[in-house]
């Protein structure tokens, strides 16, 4: 039976994976040609390549997603911290803010062909993580200038994609960002490893949770404390969903994957925003 799976999820993926990699150079095309007009018009179609994906990512591979806690989000820009499992969310948090985004990302990324240069045109944040306190400082100086231009920044405070078991520690750039722009804080957890892992090129059937928590203000609160309550509130909602919904359990996404040995034991990959 759950070679079956195994063979399914194989299938699945594969036509998955060839209707992303032949949409995603046609709107990067897009994006740069754009370039010059303003960037409601860029963004707006990146907004339109991730519904297509996402859309296909359900036709193909049965994956869905719910979302909790909509009541939330405030009116004005927020920096929104979350969790990072997989590269679902980087494509689907587009589809689910209101707000145009901006992203925090490792400056390296914009060398890649077409997908790099997409976004640069994008005008996404990157740093050199590699930078210290100068990184700090970018976060802080670039974040807070399309803080005030209206856009959100979403930051991934642990840094690297985890396996939905595991945690790390956050830093705190976003928290500092938002301090020093007076904006909140909006927390979001959720699960997409169970069908997106991060460790296998196959995606599995299911349900991804994503809940966005309750605003945290950040005036009269210092970094750290702005810090750890978005990061106590995270982990006690991950905890809350780490089980998948309608999908495989974790141990049969292991089995499947071909990776029984426990997610602590295994080296995570770079997290990002691509």
């Amino acid at each position: 039976m759950k070679r079956q799976r195994a063979r399914l999820a194989t299938f699945r993926s594969v036509l998955f994976h060839t209707g992303f990699g032949l949409v995603t150079p046609v709107f990067a095309l897009l994006v740069l040609l754009f370039w010059p007009l303003p960037y409601g018009v860029r963004e707006s179609t990146a907004r339109v390549w991730c519904r297509c994906v996402l859309v296909w990512l359900r036709l193909t591979c049965g994956v869905r997603h719910r979302v909790l806690g909509r009541e939330n989000l405030p009116e004005g820009p927020a920096v929104i911290l979350s969790n990072h499992q997989s590269t679902w969310e980087t494509i689907a948090f587009r589809t689910i803010f209101p707000a145009r985004l901006s992203w925090i990302i490792k400056r390296s990324l914009f060398r890649i062909p077409f997908y790099g240069w997409s976004l640069k045109a994008l005008e996404e944040i990157g740093i050199d993580r590699d930078a210290g306190r100068e990184a700090l400082r970018q976060i802080e100086q670039e974040g807070s200038r399309h803080l005030a231009a209206g856009r959100w920044v979403v930051v991934f405070p642990e840094g690297t994609r985890l396996a939905p078991d595991e945690s790390g520690r956050y830093g705190q750039g976003g928290a500092r960002l938002a301090n020093a722009a007076g904006v909140p804080v909006v927390p979001v957890a959720l699960d997409s490893g169970w069908c997106w892992p991060n460790d296998d090129w196959r995606k599995y059937s299911g349900t991804i949770t994503m809940e966005i928590g309750p605003v945290i203000e950040t005036d009269g609160r210092s970094t750290a404390e702005v810090n750890r309550m978005a990061r106590d509130w995270i982990e006690s909602a991950r905890a809350a969903i780490a089980r998948p919904h309608g999908s495989e359990s974790g141990a049969d996404v292991a089995a499947l994957s071909g990776n029984t040995e426990p997610s602590s034991a295994r080296e995570s990959g770079l997290g990002s925003s691509s």
